[in-house]
């Protein structure tokens, strides 16, 4: 089974205009980022049969915190046998607990970040609050990680930040995008290699370079490393062949491209 662990999709009605919106915001930065479908759910799902995906794993960021509770009701309107959904709640909420209680309630995963459009550092004290009750109902946390292409720079998120994070961590599952951290890559290897926290793949697999890729995966564990594409942002077919190329042993590639996935998710 190959499970796509970082993929985004909005609501039929809103999705042109977050489209061009996204592509707009990448083009103030001189970045062309071209989506590869049209951020539908039908459009994720055409293009996990033309990769030859099985599962992906919609991951919705919260911009304020008004926006939680209808998105997250949403999210969870999306879930089938080829979609999973995590949910999101925005760091300023009034009330996280109940925030993470409805996300929990509605069977959805773990809960998706993005410190740069939700402005906040991933070690505050605050932050630290929202993952151990996260943690105690059983939610993964994924955290979008270092350079993003639609923002400007300095970032919110580094290695080192995390790195803190996972000192004061009390149990849990943390995911970081982008191979821990997009652009930083240097620094992951200095701080995050080897402790107890997922990477995953995505955006994209020509970043890194195969050389990294593979110290990488050698280095932290294959049983930590999920298989993602930022989906629409890469295209998973290439990403898919690039793990392939690697090399690992059948039972690493197998662990990356969905093994350690069907392990978090309890499929």
């Amino acid at each position: 089974m190959i499970i796509d662990f970082h993929t985004h999709i909005f609501p039929d009605a809103l999705a042109e205009r977050a489209r061009l919106t996204l592509i707009r915001n990448t083009e103030k930065f001189g970045n062309n980022y071209q989506p590869f479908h049209d951020m539908t759910k039908a459009g994720l799902v055409r293009a996990m049969d033309e990769y030859g995906i099985d599962k992906s794993v919609i991951q919705p960021i919260a911009t304020k915190p008004s926006q939680a509770k209808t998105m997250n009701e949403w999210a969870a309107g999306t879930q089938d046998d080829r979609v999973i959904a995590f949910g999101s709640i925005h760091p300023d909420t009034d009330d996280y607990r109940g925030d993470i209680d409805r996300i929990a309630a509605l069977g959805l995963k773990g809960l998706k970040f993005h410190a740069e459009y939700q402005l906040f550092y991933p070690d505050e004290p605050r932050m630290l609050r929202i993952y151990d009750y996260a943690f105690s109902k059983g939610l993964i946390v994924l955290h979008h990680a270092g350079y993003d292409p639609g923002t400007p720079p300095p970032f919110h998120t580094s290695p080192a930040r995390f790195a803190e994070v996972l000192r004061q961590m009390q149990g849990g599952v943390m995911v970081l995008a982008h191979l821990g951290g997009h652009a930083q890559w240097d620094d992951v290897e200095r701080y995050l290699v080897g402790k107890n926290i997922y990477f995953d793949t995505s955006m994209g697999t020509e970043f890194y370079g195969n050389e990294r890729l593979t110290r990488v995966i050698q280095n932290h564990g294959a049983d930590k490393v999920l298989f993602a594409t930022d989906s629409p942002w890469s295209n998973g077919k290439d990403e898919i062949a690039a793990i392939h190329s690697l090399p690992l042993t059948q039972e690493q590639i197998e662990m990356v491209l969905g093994g350690n996935a069907e392990r978090l998710l309890g499929i």
